[in-house]
């Protein structure tokens, strides 16, 4: 993680300024320093001969992970944040392990070697709503470059508190807690959502960083005498007035992890090029919709250890993840329509699944919602919806009523399921593939609706 250099840089000039607060305790900035470059001393050195020499993370506090990022980053490696709970893919090739953070380390110092920018500085896990897990591995420069526009179109400065209310193995929240490190800010670290928590957070907080179905209950749990003033939000839309109703300013993104930041919406008019980004809509002939390419320097090297995915590269420097948006021209917001291996062939239809779930979002008694295709011997596939409802969830009737008045035919589901919990992935989104395996397995934690 290329935070490092700004870390002792900050530790210089401001020690005594609290760097990171977590569930085992609180980290000044010197603290932090001295503790990163003692890990540092006692890790080193890395094993060489590994082209990209990834060191693979396992602690489990918020503020040990971070400590052990800046060790390894001193030391030169590429820092990957696992799950503790599960091993890392045999197939990413791990020079170090860290397990763990020793409570007691050497009193001898490892100051770091001088980073350049082509560094590959930082990896991290992603698999979006699908598929198995692989490294996804970046420069320094890919990440340091875009610290300062994250922070204009934010306005976080070293002032701010920055509450980062997820686990740290995400891009989005291990970016968070990064960019707070890098803008000498403190950063809040909890390590997971915790509702129960969260007034106590926002007493303290002045700004959030977080993925949007999290946000409505982030803002109705903020005390009155709350200081925050901003809330990042990155990952799939808005819900419809929310940005209205939060009381204060809300920023939204769209990126991805091998893409980094693509478009962004500082003021609610629509999302336009994040800055440095070339943004191309490419549609085929016949198609209403086309796939999203970026071209900027924040894209990804790539996966680690040769692994596929959806990350597609022509000639030119530019990138795609196969996202969906309608037709683009510069100068107008880029409206996006959900990610291209998720859409739903249905008797010759196309369905975005995006598109039916914010129609459906707005049923009272719906948390969340899922839209799959589920296997037709006719159709091909059927519009599918299972629906995330803690308590009762709202009747069929009501959902159709809703579908009826905003979707087409083709979009409204046939069939309906609920369920007290979606599973989700560590960015918080749902995991797509995951509840169509277990609706397929017949998972009896799926309740069909009649």
């Amino acid at each position: 993680m290329p935070v490092a250099a700004q870390v002792l840089r900050h530790a210089a000039s401001r020690p005594g300024r609290l760097a990171l607060a977590g569930p085992s305790g609180e980290l000044s900035y010197g603290a932090l320093a001295r503790r990163a470059e003692r890990l540092a001393a006692a890790l080193a050195p890395l094993p060489a001969g590994a082209a990209t020499p990834l060191a693979v993370i396992r602690a489990t506090d918020p503020v040990d992970q971070l400590t052990a990022v800046l060790a390894v980053d001193l030391l030169g490696g590429t820092p990957l944040l696992c799950d503790p709970a599960r091993e890392a893919p045999p197939e990413i090739p791990a020079a170090l392990t860290v397990d763990a953070v020793p409570a007691r380390l050497p009193d001898a110092a490892f100051t770091g070697r001088p980073a350049r920018p082509g560094d590959l500085a930082w990896a991290c896990l992603s698999s979006g709503s699908t598929g198995r897990p692989r490294a996804v591995v970046r420069t320094r420069g890919s990440w340091t470059g875009s610290f300062e526009p994250f922070s204009e179109l934010t306005g976080i400065t070293a002032d701010d508190v920055v509450l980062v209310p997820g686990p740290l193995i995400s891009s989005l929240y291990g970016f968070a807690a990064v960019h707070a490190l890098a803008a000498g800010a403190t950063a809040l670290v909890p390590g997971r959502w915790s509702p129960g928590a969260l007034a106590g957070q926002l007493a303290r907080a002045t700004a959030v960083h977080l993925v949007p179905h999290r946000l409505p209950e982030l803002l109705a749990a903020r005390p009155a005498a709350s200081p925050l003033r901003v809330a990042a939000v990155g990952g799939a839309a808005l819900a419809e007035g929310l940005r209205e109703r939060a009381g204060i300013r809300v920023v939204s993104y769209y990126g991805a992890t091998e893409l980094s930041f693509v478009a962004a919406d500082a003021d609610g008019t629509g999302l336009r090029p994040f800055p440095g980004v070339e943004i191309d809509v490419r549609v085929k002939p016949g198609r209403d919709l086309g796939t999203v390419w970026a071209r900027s320097p924040w894209l990804a090297e790539g996966y680690a250890a040769g692994a596929s995915g959806p990350l597609l590269r022509d000639g030119d420097g530019w990138m795609s993840v196969g996202d969906l948006a309608e037709p683009y021209r510069p100068g107008e917001s880029l409206r996006l329509r959900g990610r291209g291996d998720g859409a739903i062939q249905t008797g010759g239809a196309t369905v975005v699944p995006e598109d039916v779930e914010e129609v459906l979002r707005a049923v009272p008694g719906v948390g969340d919602i899922v839209v799959i295709g589920s296997p037709h011997p006719d159709l091909g596939s059927v519009v599918t919806a299972i629906v995330e409802a803690a308590g009762a969830p709202p009747p069929r009737s009501a959902l159709e009523a809703v579908a009826r008045g905003g979707l087409d035919l083709a979009q409204r589901p046939r069939r309906w399921y609920a369920v007290q919990e979606l599973p989700r992935t560590a960015t918080g989104k749902p995991a797509r593939a995951l509840v169509a395996a277990r609706l397929a397995d017949g998972d009896p934690a799926l309740r069909r609706l009649s």
